[in-house]
């Protein structure tokens, strides 16, 4: 419980920035599982057709990936607190504008601009706690984020489910304006980074930063290794050139593979994949993707636990070692008409394998893989690819599950994790314990940690 040990030594910025980190991702996750349920009932008031169900799950991720692909270069320019101000208060807007919608084409609109607020947090949250967090605990607070996301996502199907003997799906819709204005109010007590201060040459706020959240460091000597860096602003043609071309391939790859591997076909669809199985009803169709996702809460509670301790590429590893199983169940299940109660067990097998390795483990590569001028871009381009994975993801997955079925499908999925593994093993960094300064000389030195007294700055 090491952790949590940290975590009460933390200073009271400290804990603010975890707990607005956090708040932000309940929001990501609720909007991940609401459409779940309101699609069940939005689907028989504008008579959607199956294409249409996918395009109406997919318009949101089409916003994350334009607000994804804009956010890095929105961070840098306005700061990290400015942006994810403007982030918590335009997703309450949107999120309204989504439950008023009088037909398809409106609910289409609302959707792709609720998906740009959200792919513009889901860069600059990471940034933000990585920028703001101890070395000793960055893990772990990054991890946080996916602990959120995935109570929000439980909430999503919780609401649904109460709120399905009235088929109110615009309330299911609308009630995500209210975590949105929780985290408004407190972004708004919150500086910005030591790091993007010093990067605007800002150096005195920057200091003041750094003495409020950690005020046993010494904030001259953290002040001077970041003004060590080169303090002028990243640009994308700097990602696609050494030194920090391989970081750029192994950021851009994971995050292709976290979604391309299924989960969201999990979060977006699961009343219809549990429909397949023979399950029937309300509570089944609601109340069972719930429980899934608190046994994958339990997962991400582990990894947040061990992440810090153990190192990243063991807890990634085992993750998609346990999704890699859950597929050949599911495989089986479909195949043999197995059973649902085998069903449930695939379906939560492969939640927790994500949760623990993929979910988890993408805020943390996406906040700490590049140097501080390039940190916000760099979770850009990762969570770009991450999100058009998704799109596929989300555009495809009932047209394949009508026409393959079952056993199709999982088989993809499947053949996708153990290529994600093959990947993990060859190219991910162990970074645990690292400091910011010197995962940046990782990828300087060619993909080599190197020598401890080597500490010379370029």
């Amino acid at each position: 419980m090491g952790f949590v040990a940290e975590l009460r030594g933390s200073s009271r910025l400290g804990l603010l920035v975890a707990a607005s980190a956090a708040t932000v991702g309940v929001i990501y996750g609720y909007d991940q599982s609401n459409i779940a349920g309101a699609l069940l009932f939005m689907t028989d008031e504008f008579g959607l057709t199956t294409r249409q169900q996918e395009l109406v799950t997919t318009a949101v991720v089409i916003g994350q990936i334009l607000g994804a692909l804009g956010g890095g270069a929105l961070a840098n320019r306005v700061g990290r607190k400015p942006a994810m101000l403007a982030v918590a208060a335009t997703f309450g807007v949107f999120s309204l504008f989504s439950a008023l919608a009088v037909n398809v084409p409106t609910l289409l609109a609302s959707r792709v601009l609720l998906g740009l607020t959200i792919g513009v947090s889901i860069v600059v949250a990471p940034v933000f706690v990585a920028e703001s967090s101890p070395a000793r605990i960055r893990g772990a607070l990054l991890v946080l984020y996916q602990v959120a996301t995935v109570v929000g996502i439980i909430a999503g199907y919780l609401v649904a489910w109460a709120l399905a003997g009235t088929g109110s799906w615009r309330w299911m819709l609308g009630l995500a304006a209210v975590p949105a204005l929780l985290v408004t109010l407190l972004i708004a007590r919150l500086p910005d980074t030591a790091r993007w201060y010093s990067l605007r040459g800002r150096h005195e706020e920057a200091r003041a930063v750094l003495q409020r959240l950690d005020p046993g460091a010494d904030a001259d000597a953290a002040l001077a290794e970041m003004t060590a860096s080169p303090t002028r602003r990243g640009a994308w043609r700097e990602m696609l050139r050494r030194p920090y071309l391989r970081a750029t391939l192994f950021v851009v790859g994971l995050g292709f593979f976290i979604q391309i591997t299924g989960i969201n076909a999990i979060v977006y669809y699961s009343p219809r994949i549990f429909e397949a199985m023979g399950f029937r009803g309300d509570a089944a169709l609601l109340g069972l993707p719930a429980l899934v996702q608190v046994f994958g809460l339990v997962a991400v509670v582990g990894s947040l636990l061990t992440v810090d301790r153990f190192g990243r590429r063991p807890v990634l590893l085992g993750g998609i070692g346990i999704m890699v199983v859950a597929n050949a169940l599911l495989i089986a299940v479909f195949a043999t008409g197995g059973g649902t109660l085998f069903g449930f067990i695939g379906l939560v097998l492969f939640t927790v394998g994500f949760t623990f390795g993929f979910g988890s483990l993408v805020w943390v590569y996406a906040g700490e893989a590049f140097p501080a001028r390039l940190r916000s871009l760099g979770a850009s381009a990762m969570l770009t690819a991450d999100l058009v994975a998704n799109a596929v993801v989300a555009a495809v997955f009932l047209t394949l599950l009508n026409g393959v079925g079952g056993v199709g499908t999982f088989v993809v999925f499947g053949v996708l994790a153990l290529l994600a593994m093959v990947f993990v093993h060859r190219f991910a960094p162990e970074t645990k314990g690292r400091e910011l300064e010197d995962i940046r000389r990782y990828w300087e030195n060619d993909g080599r940690w190197p020598a401890p007294s080597s500490r010379e700055s370029v």
